[in-house]
C-alpha cells in the first residue's frame, strides 16, 4: 500500500472526500514528523509508539576497498508496534 492507496482507504472508511482524507493523512504525518524532530515520543494506544533513538558510532568496512571506516553516531526515528497491532498481524 502506498500513500495514495492509504488516502483512498481512509476516504472510503471514514466516508470523506479524497481531498479531506488527503488533508487528514498529510496533517497526521506532519504532526508526527514535527514531534519527532523535537525529540518527542508519539504514542498511539493500541497501534504503537514513534520515537527518536540514538545510534552509537561504530567501525565499518568499505565493501569496495575493504578499508576500515568510522561510522559516526546519529539520531534515527523508530517505531515500536503496540499489542493490538502485533496481534492483528499474527492473525
Amino acid at each position: 500500500m502506498n500513500k495514495s492507496d492509504l488516502i483512498n482507504a481512509v476516504a472510503k472508511q471514514a466516508n470523506l472526500t479524497k481531498k479531506a482524507a488527503s488533508s487528514a493523512v498529510e496533517a497526521t504525518f506532519s504532526v508526527i514528523q514535527e514531534a519527532l524532530a523535537n525529540k518527542e515520543k508519539v504514542t498511539l494506544v493500541g497501534f504503537g509508539t514513534f520515537e527518536v533513538r540514538q545510534r552509537k558510532g561504530r567501525q565499518g568496512v568499505n565493501p569496495a576497498t575493504k578499508a576500515k571506516i568510522k561510522i559516526p553516531p546519529k539520531t534515527v526515528p523508530a517505531f515500536k508496534p503496540g499489542k493490538s497491532l502485533k496481534e492483528a498481524v499474527q492473525k
